[in-house]
């Protein structure tokens, strides 16, 4: 299976401490039902169409210009991503570096462990977006930190809304502890399916319980990967954000240490 990229974003503060540079990998394992990059779940090259920006010129075939057709997924060699990677490196001082997201990295090790390494030789931090799907010691034990989320407590619940046990998760996020790497545990929150209090309660007593977790948050649910499926022709429903009342509630459950 070829690795591909979705795409880099550049400059970004929203995947990691500092100003980050933030590959993100085609290809998941998952399949969460409010999921925000949808165009990163196939590990196929997919077209999305934006029908509002075609201004009908007939030249999808040389390249649009409008951004009504867009590619997703391009075979980048490693060399060229550190190449893009260092034109940041300026800004990295603040703390900021990679991130690897997707998608799922884990899901690309032996390209992910080449860049990992070509990073690390250039003195980059290097973080990890991941959903834990699967334990990658090899991997997880170079990066600077790991950021997993843990979305549904209950396990019938997590089948049903993510697609693959929340039991495994845990279980990987325990062994990724060992490795003495910092943690970050996240849970988009999403009205009706995961905002109850038992659900943050039992994930942030389980965060809290990980020798090396620095940091708990609850994520917001919002809409944007709605319009990208229906770009790639697929539907996806449409959740809600908690009330600010009960996310107000929740955020006591959040810790920094």
């Amino acid at each position: 299976m070829q690795t591909l990229i979705s795409h880099i974003e550049r400059c970004s503060s929203f995947d990691g401490p500092g100003i980050r540079t933030v590959v993100f990998f085609k290809g998941c394992p998952l399949s969460c039902k409010w999921c925000h990059n949808p165009e990163c779940i196939s590990f196929e090259k997919e077209e999305l169409f934006y029908p509002e920006k075609c201004i009908k010129c007939g030249r999808c075939q040389s390249g649009c210009v409008t951004g009504a057709r867009v590619v997703c997924g391009r075979i980048i060699p490693v060399h060229d991503v550190v190449v893009t990677v260092k034109r940041d490196e300026k800004y990295y001082s603040g703390g900021g570096g990679v991130t690897l997201s997707g998608g799922e990295p884990l899901a690309h090790n032996s390209y992910v462990n080449e860049l990992i390494d070509a990073l690390l030789k250039e003195n980059i931090d290097v973080a990890i977006e991941t959903s834990m799907f699967k334990y990658d010691e090899e991997i997880l034990k170079k990066v600077d930190r790991i950021m997993a989320d843990v979305k549904i407590f209950d396990e019938k619940k997590h089948l049903e809304y993510v697609g693959i046990s929340g039991e495994k998760i845990r279980d990987n996020i325990l062994k990724a502890d060992l490795l003495g790497v910092p943690l970050t545990i996240r849970t988009p929150i999403i009205k009706g399916i995961n905002d109850d209090e038992q659900n943050v309660r039992l994930t942030a007593e389980f965060a809290s319980s990980l020798k090396n977790c620095v940091r708990y948050e609850l994520l917001p649910y919002h809409a944007m990967g709605v319009n990208k499926a229906r770009a790639l022709g697929k539907e996806q429903k449409v959740f809600s954000a908690p009330d600010a009342k009960t996310l107000e509630n929740l955020k006591k459950y959040q810790f920094t240490r």
